[in-house]
């Protein structure tokens, strides 16, 4: 039986008060389990990146359940004030730009978060070249961003994501810079970490063509959150 990363009820949001009340997300209810790749898709404006960041405990929601795991994190309220402990510790975040810190080279960006959480040097240098040799790019550890390309650099920043051992990814328009052979590639390096490092993926895309390389689509329609299965006839191999 599948493991719950996320599972989400009756979530709401809202922007404003009074007359200038905006309403984003008006009862959301999902899961998303370990192993899973899952596409978000909405028209912009609807709430994607909103929704992104509540589950991720950045943005606060106006009243809903989160669980990430199987600890609950919002109940109508943040259940802790450690929600930055809870990023660090169970979430990892990619994003369309990929945000390398510039004057670190690759292994310091990988490994700052680990080290912020308390682990030696050592070990999560040990743990980020692991994570470079998965993404064949050990020999760039010692580079700087900016002498990497445009791919290269969204690798980094995905090993980056994942050097904290997260329970669940949160990739925001990961392919949105880059054309379709590397945005296909990018899609299949997430689904095949949500298999082998056994977490949850949530993706933001406008791109139809990732779709049918995703399990299952989540989509954001009349400010509900609808699940649907990836249609038969698009899926690829």
């Amino acid at each position: 039986m599948a493991e719950q990363a996320i599972k989400v009820e009756n979530l709401v949001k809202h922007f404003g008060k009074d007359e200038s009340l905006v309403r984003v997300i008006e009862g959301a209810d999902f899961q998303v389990d370990k192993g899973e790749l899952v596409a978000l898709i909405a028209p912009s404006g609807a709430g994607k990146t909103t929704l992104l960041m509540m589950i991720g405990c950045v943005e606060e929601p106006t009243s809903g359940t989160i669980w990430l795991g199987d600890e609950k994190v919002y109940d109508n309220a943040w259940l802790t004030k450690e929600t930055r402990k809870i990023r660090r510790e169970k979430i990892g975040f990619i994003f369309q730009a990929h945000y390398l810190i510039p004057f670190l080279n690759v292994i310091e960006n990988v490994t700052l978060v680990p080290q912020t959480n308390g682990v030696s040097k050592a070990e999560a240098e040990k743990d980020a070249m692991a994570l470079l040799d998965y993404f064949d790019i050990a020999d760039k550890a010692h580079s700087m961003s900016s002498q990497l390309s445009g791919g290269q650099n969204q690798r980094v920043a995905i090993a980056r994501a994942l050097a904290n051992k997260p329970q669940i990814i949160l990739a925001d328009e990961p392919t949105a810079a880059l054309d379709l052979t590397r945005s296909v590639s990018v899609v299949k390096m997430l689904k095949k970490i949500a298999i082998d490092q056994d977490v949850a993926i949530i993706m933001v895309t406008h791109d139809e063509a990732m779709l049918p390389l995703c399990d299952r689509i989540l989509k954001i329609e009349d400010k509900k959150v609808v699940s649907q299965a990836v249609p038969e006839n698009t899926k690829m191999i």
